[in-house]
């Protein structure tokens, strides 16, 4: 599981919607076709993309397959926005000056 293909799999608005609505609860692809108003088939894809990412697993019961958002992958993300986050609380930002290092260096 890696940050970059996390971020890039949550950026499509469908995918997080899925996500978001597996925050609430347990969901089957039935009833998140359902709750997103798209198709069950639409809703296995972008299941089984993010199970291969991870950020997604699945437990079955009888006949159905319930899905649950990772943990793990849902700390990785947070972990690494907040450390973002922290980077850019310390940033100085008074400097007005380039800082390029392909600047040239005035003699």
């Amino acid at each position: 599981m890696d940050f970059d293909c996390l971020l890039r799999l949550l950026g499509e608005p469908k995918r997080l919607a899925i996500l978001r609505a597996l925050l609430e609860r347990r969901h089957c692809v039935r009833s998140l076709s359902r709750k997103l108003g798209i198709t069950e088939s639409a809703v296995s894809q972008h299941l089984k993309q993010m199970r291969e990412a991870g950020p997604v697993y699945a437990e079955q019961y009888g006949y159905h397959t319930h899905f649950y958002p990772s943990q793990a992958a849902l700390e990785l993300l947070s972990g690494e926005l907040n450390a973002m986050a922290e980077r850019s609380r310390v940033l100085d930002r008074t400097v007005r000056e380039c800082q390029c290092e392909y600047k040239e260096k005035e003699p």
